[in-house]
């Protein structure tokens, strides 16, 4: 048992870090929300609300299938990085 607390506690304290080496980008070289918003627009999502997390675009949307996610997005790529949970 002390081990699996001991092991939690150390997943735990590591992943603010993960998080934030997710998106490691400049503010200069960000592209907007609004960017991110068309693009995930014309593939069929329902964008609900974007907001900037660890230094990522935050997503919550439906996708084309209707499907509530919530996905990190790089600021400059625009490309998803992984969900808002850490995964």
């Amino acid at each position: 048992m002390r081990i699996l607390t001991l092991a939690l506690l150390a997943a735990t304290a590591a992943a603010p870090a993960l998080a934030a080496d997710r998106c490691d980008v400049p503010q200069h070289k960000w592209r907007s929300a609004d960017d991110l918003k068309s693009a995930l627009t014309g593939k069929g999502w329902d964008v609900r609300n974007i907001k900037k997390e660890d230094g990522c675009y935050e997503v919550y949307a439906k996708n084309g299938a209707g499907k509530r996610v919530e996905l990190l997005f790089d600021p400059a790529t625009l490309e998803p990085v992984g969900t808002g949970s850490d995964d």
